[in-house]
């Protein structure tokens, strides 16, 4: 049965009626890693892996809600004391929230949801659940009065105040504004955006996930921002947006060698991301692939994130001949994002199955998206 009609029909079930269909998408950022911190750009698309809910306002001061996905049910108010005790329910509860907090309207309603966004596959299947929901709430109980970046922060806060996870913005803004066959650079400094043509014709966008995550002694994420934020005070300037590979190279013998390497990444990067831009207007798909083989290079050689298994998956695309491949997300595990030629594909996906395996024991997990529309009324 199609995830639509599962949803309807146990809504149905344990509602009664019927409600109005709301969606929201996962995400792939195509390039622009580990810049968003040092105030650069980032290059993320809505895919077609959704999480989707029937919501219909009860008539009450309470929520009922009920995860098809986890087989679990919550009910709970719309006060600051009424925190649900389920952690996937804090992530609705935490919308309802921070839209009351910003004079919003919420009130009661009934909700069935579920999804096919990858779990552990680094696609933001949170970031679409609190999009889901705050476009839901928006259309419900607000007339459509909140812009679509104040939805976008709605997820980012839930996330900060009441899920423990202090991320950035470009999860729930690619949620909110995904465009079908459209990429959308934002700048994490202004937080201008443009969309930017992804219709790749005669090739597929590929992810094939390793199903592996290293958990490491230090704290990673840190040390690298810290590295970072070293060399911007040494160069005098707030970010590494702003510096160059000529700045950085007068003050390399000023600096430790894993500093100079953090920031060379991080500066060649935020040159990438314009690079690809520049590609995919002249439909150029071979530059955005070279783009994307150069940023693995760097995030495994320069920022030091990557790991065996993402290596290993990189240079069997490489070897098979697909266009672009880099690991996606903050590294140490996860997925590699592929562009591949459609006449390559069964070959690749087959001797990444196989090759995997036959080297760590399991195959990895293969995903084919299509960049699609992000937080929207199903109709």
């Amino acid at each position: 049965m199609e995830l639509k009609e599962t949803i309807e029909k146990t809504f149905a079930e344990r509602f009664g009626e019927k409600g109005t269909l709301y969606a929201s998408a996962g995400r792939i950022n195509l390039i622009g890693e580990h810049t968003d911190y040092n105030g650069g750009f980032v290059f993320p698309g809505a895919i077609d892996k959704v999480i989707m809910a029937d919501i219909r306002p009860n008539g009450t001061d309470r929520v009922r809600v009920y995860s098809i996905d986890i087989d679990d049910y919550a009910e709970f108010g719309l006060t600051e004391a009424d925190a649900p005790s389920q952690s996937w329910a804090r992530y609705i509860f935490g919308v309802c929230r921070e839209v009351i907090k910003r004079g919003g309207k919420v009130e009661g309603f009934d909700a069935v949801f579920a999804g096919n966004v990858p779990l552990g596959a680094g696609l933001s299947s949170s970031a679409a659940l609190e999009s889901c929901f705050a476009f839901a709430l928006n259309d419900l109980f607000n007339d459509n009065s909140i812009d679509k970046f104040e939805l976008a922060r709605i997820g980012q806060s839930t996330e900060h105040n009441y899920c423990g996870v202090n991320c950035g913005i470009m999860d729930q803004f690619a949620s909110v504004f995904g465009k079908k066959d459209h990429l959308m650079r934002l700048d994490c400094r202004s937080m201008e955006y443009e969309y930017f043509p992804f219709h790749p014709e005669g090739y597929s966008l590929v992810l094939v996930d390793s199903a592996v995550k290293h958990e490491l002694a230090d704290s990673p994420y840190n040390k690298r921002r810290q590295s970072c934020e070293r060399v911007a005070k040494r160069l005098g300037i707030d970010t590494l947006r702003d510096a160059t590979m000529e700045d950085l190279d007068a003050i390399r013998t000023d600096i430790t060698a894993e500093d100079y390497f953090r920031a060379k990444y991080v500066i060649e990067e935020k040159q990438r991301v314009l690079d690809v831009c520049d590609a995919l207007v002249a439909g150029d798909y071979d530059t955005v692939g070279r783009c994307m083989y150069e940023t693995h290079r760097g995030l495994s050689k320069d920022y030091e994130v990557s790991c065996e298994e993402l290596d290993f998956l990189n240079d069997l695309a490489r070897d098979c001949g697909v266009t672009g491949s880099r690991i996606m997300g903050g590294g140490f595990g996860g997925c590699t994002i592929n562009l591949v030629k459609n006449e390559l594909l069964p070959e690749f996906t087959a001797r990444a199955r196989a090759d995997f395996k036959a080297r760590y024991g399991h195959e990895p997990k293969i995903y084919e998206v299509i960049i699609s529309d992000g937080a929207r009324r199903v109709e």
